[in-house]
């Protein structure tokens, strides 16, 4: 989304925010239901950027909830605070605080066992409320005496009181929530916790500190949760210790289900629907404590018919008709990414990665050096004290039969995994024992067997990705940046795109790509790192005849300059490509040598034949 879409959204949620006291009571609307709804909103930002853009499952959510609301609701009646907005603040940095303290320890484990630990961090932040902190919390009776806000301007005083005179101060306060989340969302932090969502691995191997963007998503949901968590006390007069609550924390979950994860707006649509239903179930159905029943049962049909809530069928079905219309309709020009609307592309800088080059611009040894390199699993020896060099702008083949070690040997190298002893050097650092993210900040990346790409996302919003870590670094918090005003990115993203050929299909997402254009991309996603040495792990892989030439050509290409480490089993291939060989054969080095060489080698023949000793014809494939 572009500056002028971001606007666009702005401005349509303002107008809509102005005209929902005029329409929304003929609907039959109770103000204080607005209110709550609008509440609920802001609630569901923070969490929606959690879990809808970075795919983080809280259930943990009320700890920060209840913690931002009672410490706004204490400073303003036991403490004598006098600024109501100042006290909604100060609740919103201790609940950031809290969740900065919380996500170190639940960020440490993934998948359910985070969601667990969530749920576990809620309920202990509720007994606490009751029972150590209920001289401060109030217990079980909460914080009555929450006042309202009051701008006194000295020649105007504005004071809000309840129902829909409290309204319009909610309504501001949403709407600047809006605009920061839809700036978070659109910055390079929101790309990157989009990456993280749909494949971590990958994410963390082109350069990027997973961890500490995760810990950013957690500590702005807690943010937002602490902020809203303060409005409901001042809405409400009393801040309720039934904010702690799991079902504090579940009732988002929910709502944001209903309205759409990943898409802002959700939370609020889904609050909508859920808190209307709920009046209108207990007062005009009179269903009493019924009414979650029904309500349950409308929620299991919306999720079953509607996968991605309300507002995400709606984008399906935009998404389809488009589709439609592209197959139907010649491909018009369609602006990259960082595309201001000008056509101008900034000047490209100097990368962080070149930045970290230049501490050994002397350095003319050889790039890569393995020493001793093993791994073992338990009892089975991968890899058995490999030596192995590679020189500055050399194209170095590595073959070997099946099960010959080769994949874990490219896992150690750019440290996937830790070898069991051994040394590796590049550029003339000892990497062995850093993570993948460092060494590939250091310009020391892969492609992989299998394709790891972004496939929710689109080809050029997956080389924007890498391409952001060789530019930004692995971590940076501009927030509320453009990617348009990163320097030098859009002329990065279309260069590679035209490197791997895939310029005209820079709009598809990559699940509708065919094979060979996703075996293209990920070599893509590995260049656009900036690397100082390529290691291609099988890029012929699964390739048509067709293909493979197609992409021999590109491999040819892309070698010009660069250094290149190239593992296949398309020996034709390799040999065309490679300046010498490299033969694995149970996780040791067998033998190195010129492609010629290896070609007539017999230790190479007994590795592959059996024992049938013979020259290998260039123009046939040992087969795997």
């Amino acid at each position: 989304m572009r500056a002028r879409g971001i606007l666009t959204v702005e401005v349509l949620t303002a107008i809509g925010l102005i005209i929902a006291p005029f329409v929304l009571p003929h609907l039959g609307f109770a103000p204080n239901t607005v209110n709550r709804i609008l509440v609920w909103g802001l609630f569901g930002l923070g969490f929606d950027i959690l879990f809808g853009y970075t795919g983080l499952l809280s259930f943990g959510q009320s700890a920060f909830y209840g913690t931002g609301g009672m410490v706004a609701a204490w400073l303003l009646t036991r403490a004598g605070f006098p600024n109501v907005v100042a006290a909604l603040f100060i609740g919103m940095i201790a609940s950031a605080a809290v969740g900065y303290v919380v996500g170190l320890v639940a960020l440490r484990r993934t998948g359910i066992y985070f969601a667990m630990i969530t749920v576990a961090i809620a309920e202990v932040f509720y007994f606490v409320e009751f029972n150590p902190l209920s001289a401060w919390t109030g217990g079980e009776n909460g914080l009555p005496g929450v006042p309202t806000p009051t701008f006194n301007f000295g020649f105007m005083k504005i004071h809000f009181t309840t129902g829909w005179g409290l309204y319009p101060f909610l309504a501001l306060c949403y709407f600047v929530g809006i605009v920061v989340a839809l700036r978070i969302v659109r910055s390079p932090v929101g790309v990157v916790l989009r990456a993280i969502r749909e494949n971590p691995l990958r994410a963390a191997a082109v350069g990027h500190n997973i961890h500490a963007y995760k810990l950013t998503a957690f500590v702005i949901a807690a943010a937002f949760a602490g902020f809203a968590g303060g409005l409901l006390g001042m809405m409400q007069g009393f801040m309720p210790p039934e904010a702690f609550t799991f079902d504090t924390s579940g009732q988002l979950v929910m709502q944001t289900a209903i309205g759409g994860r990943g898409t802002l707006f959700g939370p609020l649509l889904g609050a909508t629907v859920w808190l209307y239903l709920q009046d209108i179930l207990q007062s005009a159905f009179q269903l009493g404590a019924a009414w979650k029943l029904v309500l349950g049962l409308v929620f299991v049909l919306l999720v079953v018919f509607l996968r991605h809530g309300i507002i995400g069928g709606f984008k399906d079905l935009a998404y389809r008709l488009a589709h439609k219309r592209e197959a139907e309709e010649p491909q018009a020009y369609m602006p990259s990414l960082a595309d201001d609307g000008t056509g101008d592309a900034a000047p490209a800088p100097a990368t962080h990665r070149v930045a970290h080059a230049s501490a050994s611009p002397a350095y003319t040894g050889p790039i890569l050096q393995a020493m001793g390199l093993t791994k073992h699993y338990g009892g089975v020896i991968a890899n058995a004290d490999i030596d192995f060099s590679v020189n500055q702008g050399e194209l170095r083949g590595i073959i070997g039969p099946n099960g010959a070690g080769k994949t874990t040997f490219f896992k150690m190298l750019t440290c996937e995994v830790p070898p069991t002893s051994g040394r590796i050097v590049f550029e003339g650092r000892d990497i062995a024992g850093m993570s993948v993210t460092d060494v590939c900040q250091l310009g020391l990346t892969k492609s992989y067997q299998v394709n790891q790409l972004f496939n929710r996302l689109t080809v050029e919003e997956n080389i924007t990705i890498a391409a952001l870590a060789a530019i930004r670094g692995k971590f940076r918090l501009d927030m509320l940046k453009s990617l348009r005003k990163i320097p030098g990115l859009k002329e990065h993203v279309d260069r590679k795109l035209a490197l791997v050929n895939l310029t005209a299909r820079r709009r598809t997402p990559v699940a509708q790509l065919a094979y060979g254009e996703k075996r293209r991309l990920e070599v893509g996603l590995a260049l656009a790192s900036s690397p100082a040495l390529l290691l291609l792990d099988e890029p012929l892989a699964g390739m048509s005849p067709a293909e493979r030439v197609e992409t021999v050509k590109l491999l040819k290409s892309i070698a010009q300059g660069r250094t290149m480490i190239v593992i296949d089993h398309d020996m034709d291939a390799l040999f065309e490509l490679a300046e010498r060989i490299t033969v694995l054969q149970e996780g040791r080095v067998l033998v190195e040598g010129t492609p010629d060489e290896i070609k007539s080698n017999a230790k190479v023949q007994e590795a592959y034949l059996g024992g049938v000793h013979g020259v290998i014809d260039e123009h046939e494939a040992v087969p795997s």
